[in-house]
C-alpha cells in the first residue's frame, strides 16, 4: 500500500513497485556514499548495481569527490549526477549538485579541500552560509539534507532553525529540501515534507546508501534527458519522489560497518563534535540559570 503526501509529488514506498509510468523518466539516488568516504562501497560495485536496477546515482560523498568524478567517468549507461554532501561547522548537512562534472571539481578545490578537519568525514571549517555562497558561483542545486537529522546531533538546517541555533531565513537560500531520506523515521521525514512546502522549496530525496542493498532505497524521479535537465527539473519543480526508510535492523547494521572507518579519526570527531555540541550546551546552561532564578 502507497502513503501518497499531501503534495502528491512525494510517496512513501518502495520505488521499484510503484505503479507509475516510467517510459521517458529516470529514478536516480540522490544520497549515496562509498568507500571514497565513510562506507565501503566500492565504485565499480556501485556502477553495476546502478546499471541492473536500471536507476541514476549521485555520489554524495563526505566533503569528498574522488568518487563522484570516478563514476562519471567509468559510467557506461547509468546517469551519474555530479554531487557532493559538505558538512557545515555549524551543524546542517548540504548535498550539492552540479551540472558540469569540472564545476564540482573546482568548488571542491576552492571551497571544501583546504578546510577539511582531521576527521575528514565530519565538519570542514566553513558555516552554512559561507557554503551557499561560496555555491551560488556555480550552476548547481543546493539541497538540505535530512533537515531533521540525525540522532542527538544538529545536521539538518530545520532542527538548527527549531532551536534557534541558525536563522530561519537560511532556509530560504536552500533550492531544495530532502524530504525523504532513507536514514530517518518517517516522522522526521514528514516534518520535512512540511518545511518543503512552508518555504515552497524543491524536492529531492535520497537513500543515504552506505551499503550497497540500500541504493534505490529512495529515487528522485525526473526527465531522463541527461544531467542538465534533470536537475532542471528539479529545480522547477517537476520532479517527484519515492522512497522509504531503513528499518532499525538496517540502520544497525550500517552502523556498525561505518564505525570502522571513522575510528582512526576518533579524538579529532570528538572535538568536532563537542565544538558543533556548544550552542547547545549553552542553551541547557542558560535554562539551567533561568530556572534557578525563580
Amino acid at each position: 500500500m502507497m502513503e501518497v503526501s499531501e503534495s502528491e509529488r512525494i510517496i512513501f514506498g518502495d520505488p521499484f513497485l510503484a505503479d507509475i509510468d516510467r517510459e521517458g523518466i529516470c529514478g536516480v539516488d540522490m544520497h549515496c556514499h562509498t568507500n571514497h568516504s565513510d562506507a565501503p562501497v566500492k565504485i565499480s560495485d556501485l556502477l553495476r548495481y546502478a546499471e541492473k536496477k536500471k536507476i541514476g546515482i549521485a555520489i554524495t560523498d563526505h566533503n569528498q569527490v574522488s568518487g563522484s568524478i570516478q563514476a562519471i567517468k567509468n559510467s557506461r549507461t547509468t546517469l551519474v549526477i555530479p554531487g557532493i554532501e559538505v558538512s557545515a561547522l555549524d551543524g546542517p548537512h548540504i548535498l550539492l549538485y552540479f551540472y558540469q562534472p569540472g564545476d564540482l571539481q573546482e568548488f571542491y578545490k576552492t571551497s571544501i579541500e583546504r578546510k577539511k578537519q582531521k576527521s575528514p568525514y565530519l565538519a570542514i571549517r566553513a558555516t552554512t552560509s559561507d557554503i551557499l555562497d561560496q555555491a551560488s558561483d556555480y550552476s548547481c542545486i543546493c539541497s538540505a539534507a535530512h533537515p531533521y537529522g540525525y540522532l542527538l546531533f544538529n545536521k539538518g538546517i530545520g532542527r538548527c532553525v527549531e532551536r534557534h541555533y541558525l536563522p530561519e531565513t537560511l532556509i530560504s537560500r536552500f533550492d531544495a529540501i530532502e524530504v525523504i531520506s532513507g536514514g530517518m523515521k518517517r516522522c522526521e521525514n514528514m516534518r520535512a515534507v512540511e518545511l518543503a512546502g512552508k518555504y515552497q522549496r524543491g524536492l529531492t530525496g535520497g537513500s543515504d546508501a552506505h551499503l550497497l542493498k540500500d541504493y534505490g532505497r529512495v529515487l528522485t524521479f525526473a526527465p531522463d534527458q541527461g544531467v542538465h535537465d534533470f536537475l532542471d527539473a528539479v529545480l522547477k519543480q517537476r520532479n517527484f519522489v519515492i522512497g522509504k526508510e531503513k528499518s532499525l535492523i538496517d540502520k544497525g547494521l550500517m552502523g556498525a560497518l561505518i564505525t570502522p572507518r571513522y575510528l582512526p579519526y576518533l579524538i579529532p570527531s570528538i572535538a568536532i563534535h563537542y565544538e558543533q555540541n556548544i550552542p547547545r550546551l549553552k542553551r541547557f546552561l542558560m535554562k539551567k540559570a533561568g530556572s534557578g532564578k525563580e
